[in-house]
């Protein structure tokens, strides 16, 4: 994608925890990814962004599973199950590594499941490496 392309697309970071939401933000600006980020803390104003402001835009969600009002479960459901909004790639981005909760969240359509290390270094680590990846994924819209 080049820089015009990318400049409306927009990451939504639906994160409750301030230190982990701005860890994420900051290593994403450091890969220079020309994305806007758009940060929620629970799941129901993200829900509400998509089907209300954030309608139509190109988007790409970070998604933390625990989350209050509305918990990523959730979120993940109505995102894969409205047709408006099926096809926004969705990453998982938590701590927890149960396999049955891996499992339901790809049986609800998440693109991608990742675990948050607890470590600073390795959590720093991984949100670099997603950047890198997030730079080379092409989103729809």
């Amino acid at each position: 994608m080049n820089a015009e392309m990318t400049a409306d697309v927009r990451i939504l970071l639906v994160e409750d925890d301030p230190g982990h939401a701005l860890l994420i933000e900051k290593n994403l600006r450091r890969a220079g990814l020309p994305y806007r980020i758009v940060k929620f803390e629970d799941g129901r104003k993200a829900v509400d962004y998509l089907f209300g402001e954030g309608h139509g835009q190109t988007i790409l969600m970070l998604l933390d599973l625990n989350l209050p009002v509305m918990d990523g479960y959730q979120v993940l459901k109505i995102v894969k199950n409205d047709e408006r909004t099926k096809l926004i790639p969705v990453v998982m981005l938590t701590t927890t590594d149960n396999p049955q909760e891996i499992a339901k969240c790809y049986e609800l359509g998440c693109n991608m499941y990742m675990t948050k290390p607890v470590d600073y270094g390795q959590f720093s680590e991984a949100i670099r490496n997603l950047s890198g990846f997030l730079s080379l994924v092409k989103v729809p819209g």
